[in-house]
């Protein structure tokens, strides 16, 4: 089907939005309740595998060196989640509120949508304070999640959706292929992302329902215009991972009792770059799905555009 005549059947759409709620009313959990339930942080096992860490490729780090740097990259990996949801819960309420005087389940399904964002916000805040009382200090956030959210929020609401429905994707994939199957991780940090994962494999097929819809409304001009938006999303997304990666690799370097090599310190940051730009950005491309999608909604030469400015990422 071509990226000009796409749509859903509004039947199709209708019956999606009610079961997403019936399915988020039977799945509801609460974090202290059925997640945390009084329990801490091993710190004495790695929190991110290896698939998603990388930490394996740096082959002259000790098993406690190896693990602490598991333990810093988890440790952003809840924040950026934390970051993105800001503009992501933002984004879905006024989504909902297209809705408020048509399909009352649309309405529903997109407001638990937002309230779901907000706990795991106050999740990943939750587990930042935990956290931050056992690993070295000087570990820093580079970006503030209400400064990038107003940012990404100015953009078209196509390429917003676009970017969510590619997050929502990856997560799926990283609990799904990577964290829930290694029990040799922290207990609870799997958990999390276990919990995580529950919610966002509803919300993604919200994602996709907005996100159709609204390519639905555009003009071929307005959809050029959304792509060159989506582009520039990810070029933000990239800065700010380029940005983490070198704050957390010098906070690793600095909190590790022994000097690394200019080669070793020089691999360290490069790997911690490559780990990040695959989690947040290359994992999510990649995803089948996604790029279906992707492909139905843009034009040959739209997709071309998007492919070059995504090289120069993946062949980093």
């Amino acid at each position: 089907m071509s990226a000009n005549t796409m749509a859903m059947p509004e039947s199709n759409a209708a019956a999606r939005y009610a079961r997403s709620v019936t399915l988020s009313k039977k799945s509801e959990w609460q974090i202290d309740r059925d997640l945390m339930q009084g329990r801490t942080f091993d710190f004495s096992r790695k929190f991110l595998p290896d698939a998603l860490s990388r930490v394996d490729r740096l082959t002259f780090l000790s098993e406690q060196e190896a693990r602490l740097l598991s333990q810093i990259q988890g440790r952003t990996y809840a924040y950026i989640f934390g970051l993105v949801e800001r503009f992501i819960s933002a984004k879905m309420l006024d989504q909902g509120r297209a809705h408020a005087f048509d399909d009352q389940f649309a309405l529903e399904a997109l407001v638990r949508f937002s309230v779901e964002e907000i706990k795991h916000q106050e999740l990943f805040r939750r587990m930042e304070s935990m956290i931050d009382p056992h690993l070295p200090s000087g570990y820093r956030q580079v970006a503030d999640p209400n400064d990038v959210a107003r940012a990404v929020l100015a953009a078209s609401t196509w390429s917003v959706l676009a970017l969510t429905c590619h997050i929502e994707l990856f997560v799926q994939a990283h609990y799904a292929e990577t964290i829930g199957p290694r029990e040799e991780l922290c207990p609870l940090f799997r958990d999390v992302f276990k919990f995580h994962w529950k919610d966002e494999s509803r919300h993604v097929v919200l994602d996709e329902i907005e996100w159709k819809a609204e390519h639905a409304k555009l003009s071929p001009a307005e959809r050029d215009q959304a792509v060159n938006d989506l582009i520039g999303l990810i070029a933000a997304v990239d800065g700010i991972l380029q940005a983490q990666a070198a704050a957390d690799a010098d906070y690793f370097i600095r909190s590790v009792s022994r000097p690394f090599t200019t080669e070793e310190a020089t691999e360290i940051k490069a790997s911690v770059l490559a780990a990040y730009r695959w989690q947040y950005i290359i994992s999510g491309v990649q995803q089948p799905h996604f790029a279906k999608l992707l492909s139905d909604m843009t034009t040959a030469a739209q997709m071309m555009q998007i492919q070059s400015a995504l090289r120069s990422i993946m062949h980093a």
